[in-house]
């Protein structure tokens, strides 16, 4: 019997409701090509539902005390930890990824969660005493109330506890749209949070498509939004949310470069090259897709990558021996598939062709093998675009500086990596370099939890980077009061039409 997966709102699963739209979507497991689950999709009714859940919970939870929050979220997070297995197991099921990397997805969201527990700190105020006489003056954020979370399939449990955990630790409530492909995983953690003693209403999850992302938008009662997904529509998102008066974080794509000087470990870098371009099948917004190869060093170093390549076994995510799974649908990786097959006429050395790729036994599957494209043109789609998939680019330059201005050229700037030894090298890469993460030597320098990730240019959209700091401040927002007691002594001050002076 294929599985079915509702909603959850005001702490239980909610079924579609009569009036409402009643229809599902098909989640397949992408490594035989079955659909073997149904996502309900929400209708404009059950996200006002949703919204109306977290509202009526926002009463009480915005007002609840910090040790309580924290209380429920160290518990929440020894639920995690007990289940991380069971949560990696319905992520390599939904989206295709090997265990492996499905349990690393659930440590890096456990550290967002880590700094939820923490959240006592990251909410203490200032206090400035006798800025004038008897005048006391205190800076203190709140919560915000309603907010939601948009998020990609290709993290299914780590980019919502990217929001959710922090959002809910600073007093607001939360409606989380998780991507419609692999769904399971977000209501799991939803589930989890309840049994830690999360109040009802808190943390509410809707199924859907655009019908519910354009709700989420315009709701009047939704103060914010977080959004992970592609440039397009994060565009949309931070466009259509702002001007329905919200606050919008909207993290877009990326095309990562990976610089890699003549006086770097060829070894070391090629190493770097396949684990990141290739990792979870090239679908990660941090993956490595352009590596820029400064020199004579290019002919070397895509021989290394090739013969690293070559020896990546590609099979079903639950295969203990799998390093690399399918792709999440059969039109992404068609899609993928078209990149390479073009990438000939349009100047580029395909130096690994992964097209036609499949697996015996799982040929139902979405597999693509990896491929390796040498000496791309700026002007390729294999370069412009964001392929998403397995697919790693070769450029090549004479010089640093014709490096730097090749990546500083492309409209993203998520994350970028250097590979040198030479420290003054790097310590200007660094500097010069238009993108929000750099790795020196560190191929996917995604930032720990208690510092906070986000791109420039067209890979984020929006003021606030997400998670760390400015995870804290883009959920709260400031206020400032200032106070004066007369001492018991004095009588009244009488009535001073001039400008409050502070001296």
């Amino acid at each position: 019997m294929t599985k079915i997966v509702n909603h959850w709102i005001g702490g239980k699963p909610v079924e579609s409701a009569a009036g409402a739209s009643g229809t599902y979507g098909p989640v397949t497991d992408p490594a035989t090509g079955a659909v073997t689950t149904k996502v309900a999709f929400a209708s404009v009714e059950e996200v006002d539902a949703a919204v109306a859940a977290a509202k009526d919970a926002y009463a009480s939870w915005g007002t609840s005390s910090l040790a309580k929050r924290s209380a429920i979220l160290f518990k929440f997070r020894a639920l995690l930890d007990a289940h991380r297995d069971e949560i990696a197991a319905l992520i390599t099921a939904e989206h295709g990824k090997v265990h492996s990397d499905a349990l690393g997805e659930v440590a890096r969201g456990l550290e967002i969660v880590d700094l939820a527990c923490g959240i006592t700190v990251q909410l203490k105020g200032e206090l400035s005493t006798e800025v004038a006489s008897r005048v006391d003056v205190a800076s203190i954020r709140q919560p915000l109330g309603v907010v939601a979370g948009i998020t990609p399939f290709n993290f299914p449990a780590m980019v919502p506890m990217w929001m959710f955990p922090l959002a809910v630790a600073c007093g607001n409530t939360f409606v989380l749209k998780p991507s419609e492909k692999d769904p399971s995983a977000a209501v799991r953690l939803a589930e989890l949070f309840a049994e830690a003693g999360l109040p009802d209403g808190v943390l509410n999850v809707v199924h859907g498509d655009k019908v519910a992302v354009d709700r989420l938008l315009e709701h009047p009662d939704v103060k914010a939004v977080s959004f992970v997904g592609s440039t397009p529509i994060a565009r949309y998102i931070h466009t259509t949310a702002s001007a329905n008066g919200k606050r919008v974080q909207a993290l877009g794509g990326a095309k990562n470069h990976m610089l890699v000087l003549p006086d770097a470990d060829l070894d070391a870098a090629a190493d770097a090259a396949v684990s990141a371009a290739y990792g979870s099948a090239g679908e990660r917004c941090m993956a490595i897709s352009a590596v820029v190869a400064v020199g004579a060093i290019g002919d070397e170093l895509v021989a290394k990558i090739r013969e690293r390549a070559e020896k990546i076994k590609i099979g079903p995510g639950n295969d203990p021996a799998s390093e690399m799974g399918p792709l999440i649908t059969a039109a992404h990786r068609d899609k993928v598939a078209s990149y390479v097959t073009g990438a000939a006429a349009q100047g580029s050395e395909v130096v690994l062709d992964g097209t036609g790729y499949t697996v015996p036994g799982h040929e139902d599957g979405h597999w693509i093998g990896l491929s390796l494209l040498d000496r791309v043109p700026t002007d390729s789609d294999a370069y412009r675009d964001e392929i998403f998939g397995p697919v790693l680019c070769v450029l090549r330059v004479d010089t640093y500086d014709e490096g730097v201005a090749l990546i500083n050229s492309s409209p993203f700037g998520n994350g970028t990596a250097i590979f040198t030894r030479d420290g003054g090298a790097a310590r200007r890469f660094q500097l010069e370099i238009e993108a929000g993460m750099v790795g020196v030597n560190v191929p996917i320098p995604v930032p720990v939890g208690y510092h906070s990730f986000g791109g420039w240019k067209d890979s984020l959209f929006g003021d606030h980077h997400i998670y760390g700091n400015d995870g804290t401040h883009f959920y709260t927002r400031g206020k400032v009061v200032t106070t004066r007691w007369p001492d018991p002594s004095e009588g009244p001050a009488g009535v001073d039409l001039g400008f409050p002076r502070n001296h």
